[in-house]
């Protein structure tokens, strides 16, 4: 079985291709640079932009399944740019899986794709798209979700979307320490503040879990079965108040935990004022506060995860306690808190 993985070096795609060449595949990953860290688990490294199709079609030759995790994450950019490595990139991969007739495309989308600054309670996946959307990140894995999804049967391919939500543990270098780095600032202007009363609940996917839900979906697709075309929400599927949970992390790494709050309206106020003026100055750094980032904060968002437990065969084996004594494990062992 020859996979390709997109975005192969990332927190997501790396732990997905240990896992797949643990079961004897031939991967190759796929990412603007190298990653010697994969390359050490045996993959093959190809180099290419998601926005280069000619690269990108070749590095899907002789598949016979792909794995799309790579994407612009993030909450501030342009919007060209989020359609290139997003939508341009997405339509990329399923020229490149119809031209040399890959079988089957797994692709990472996103909770976000369906809901907006409100909250999201228990959803499932016959919630609609929003008509409009706070950032171009969920605009773009919206418009690549339904790509992938109309795709499905086109010359032989089989697809279907995955939505896992806040994916954390071991190996996060990026969300997990961001959010310590915030909650540890020295100036009290800059430390991370609760927004909102602090009581919402958000859904959350252990790394192990986010990794799994892949390969079952890859093992369930099949001509004429329900997960051919169909997309799920992913998650541990015990929501968690996301201030709580900040704070457990906290406390594990020695960092007070967060008391002070601000109030959504205003967080949402000074994120439209941080917009509006990065906007015009373009100012390619991330603003401290944006609208999307104050519903995130402060909105309540959790799914319903029955369809995938049905039709993909989905348990989250790690449970949220498990998972935060590895993290907070990784977290004092590891390094990447030297900084702070």
């Amino acid at each position: 079985m020859k996979v390709l993985v997109t975005g192969g070096g990332g927190f997501l795609g790396s732990a997905l291709t240990a896992k797949l060449i643990e079961r004897g595949y031939q991967v190759s990953v796929l990412n603007r640079r190298r990653y010697p860290e994969v390359e050490k688990l045996g993959a093959v490294s190809i180099m290419a932009d998601l926005s280069d199709s000619a690269k990108v079609a070749e590095a899907c030759g002789g598949m016979d399944a792909v794995f799309h995790t790579g994407a612009r994450a993030g909450f501030w950019g342009s919007y060209n740019d989020y359609y290139s490595s997003n939508v341009l990139g997405t339509k990329n991969v399923i020229d490149g899986c119809l031209k040399y007739g890959v079988k089957k495309l797994i692709y990472t989308s996103s909770p976000s794709v369906a809901y907006n600054a409100e909250d999201a309670v228990n959803i499932d996946e016959s919630a609609p798209y929003p008509e409009k959307y706070l950032c171009y990140y969920s605009r773009t894995k919206a418009e690549a979700e339904r790509m992938v999804m109309k795709a499905n049967g086109s010359g032989g391919l089989l697809t279907v979307s995955l939505r896992p939500h806040l994916i954390w543990g071991p190996g996060d270098n990026h969300l997990i320490p961001r959010v310590i780095r915030a909650a540890a600032e020295k100036s009290a202007a800059k430390r991370l503040k609760i927004v909102g009363d602090g009581l919402n609940k958000v859904d959350i996917t252990y790394i192990d879990n986010a990794v799994d839900a892949h390969l079952n979906a890859f093992d369930a697709l099949a001509e004429g079965s329900k997960t051919a075309g169909s997309v799920y929400f992913i998650s541990q599927g015990e929501p968690v108040v996301l201030w709580e949970f900040i704070n457990r992390i906290l406390l594990g790494t020695g960092i007070p935990p967060l008391k002070n709050k601000v109030p959504y309206g205003f967080a949402y106020f000074a994120g439209a004022v941080s917009e509006l003026i990065y906007s015009a100055f373009m100012i390619k750094s991330e603003p401290r506060m944006t609208r999307f980032l104050a519903a995130q904060l402060s909105k309540s968002h959790y799914f319903d995860i029955s369809r995938a437990k049905n039709e993909l065969g989905y348990r989250p084996k790690v449970s949220t306690e498990e998972g935060l004594v590895k993290l907070i494990d990784y977290l004092k062992n590891s390094g990447v808190l030297n900084n702070l």
